[in-house]
């Protein structure tokens, strides 16, 4: 119920922003009478597209901490979570950025995962089944993979892509269902008929799928990086046994505004073109094969 909760949140937060923007745009309606009008559906399209995407970015911080119950460590009770602060501080001050919040939420499942909506107001979590799990190099190596995320700004960068592609997924799809509805079948019922949102429907669910593709072939680009990052950040070993570590476990679940920035995600029932992570594999295989003075943040 809670998850259902804040997504219905979410998505009315999302339908607030784009009117109040579109009103203030003075965006007009795209369709006018029997006709499409090109330069408001696509205004339209593009304050849709980018109001979901920064939406969910503005409140992801939140989103974490109340849908995996995540608490902020502010005063460390004992030595694990005092050894988590000042892991954590010492990454992003190699890294050059300002110190994340540092989370523990309760999962038997390892994972780990990095949200915020800009690289100086961000949060690093970790479940506790990933810290009863790994050994402590490990689990460096798994906090300097989530910091190098936060440092190479991969959080702003995914919803800059998300939002381009949304708009583009509205945008094609309308004048698909302009065209079957008006030119194909003729119809002169000014509005929306019920084929033009039918046809709109089918049309983004497709467009869909392609703009999930590419979202999820530049997130698989982006776990190379991240792994290099905890590389630079925590060792290159530590980082590869932390991999290795992660082949003989089950990853955990992580909702999915964060599934993208967890260390670890199972492979999608839709194929290999719709996982967020590369297998294990090549991630070792290409951390194996780049020599100490390649590791880097950003």
């Amino acid at each position: 119920m809670k998850r259902i909760g804040l997504f219905l949140l979410t998505n009315i937060a999302v339908i607030a922003v784009a009117m109040l923007v579109m009103n203030l745009l003075g965006v007009g309606n795209y369709m006018e009478g029997t006709s499409l009008n090109l330069g408001n559906l696509f205004m339209f399209a593009l304050i849709f597209g980018f109001a979901g995407s920064f939406v969910s970015l503005a409140m992801s911080k939140w989103m974490a901490k109340m849908s995996t119950g995540a608490k902020v460590i502010e005063q460390p009770r004992n030595a694990d979570e005092t050894w988590l602060l000042e892991t954590v501080a010492r990454q992003a001050a190699k890294a050059g950025i300002k110190t994340p919040e540092v989370a523990i939420y309760d999962s038997p499942e390892p994972n780990a995962f990095a949200t915020g909506m800009t690289k100086n107001k961000s949060l690093v979590a970790v479940s506790t089944g990933l810290l009863r799990s790994m050994r402590q190099n490990e689990v460096e190596a798994v906090l300097g993979h989530e910091v190098a995320h936060i440092a190479n700004g991969d959080m702003v960068t995914m919803a800059l892509l998300q939002g381009v592609v949304n708009t583009f997924v509205i945008f094609f799809a309308k004048i698909v269902a302009y065209v079957v509805d008006r030119v194909i079948l003729k119809n002169q019922e000014e509005g929306h008929s019920w084929t033009f949102i039918i046809v709109d429907m089918v049309a983004q669910i497709f467009f869909g799928i392609l703009a999930s593709m590419i979202t999820m072939w530049f997130s698989r680009k982006r776990e190379f990086h991240a792994d290099n990052g905890g590389a630079y950040l925590a060792g290159k070993e530590n980082m590869i046994a932390a991999l290795k570590r992660l082949q003989t476990m089950q990853p955990g679940v992580l909702p999915d505004q964060m599934a993208a920035f967890g260390i670890s995600a199972g492979g999608s029932k839709f194929g290999a073109l719709f996982m967020s992570h590369p297998p294990l594999e090549e991630r070792i295989a290409a951390l194996e094969a780049t020599p100490q003075s390649a590791l880097k943040v950003a």
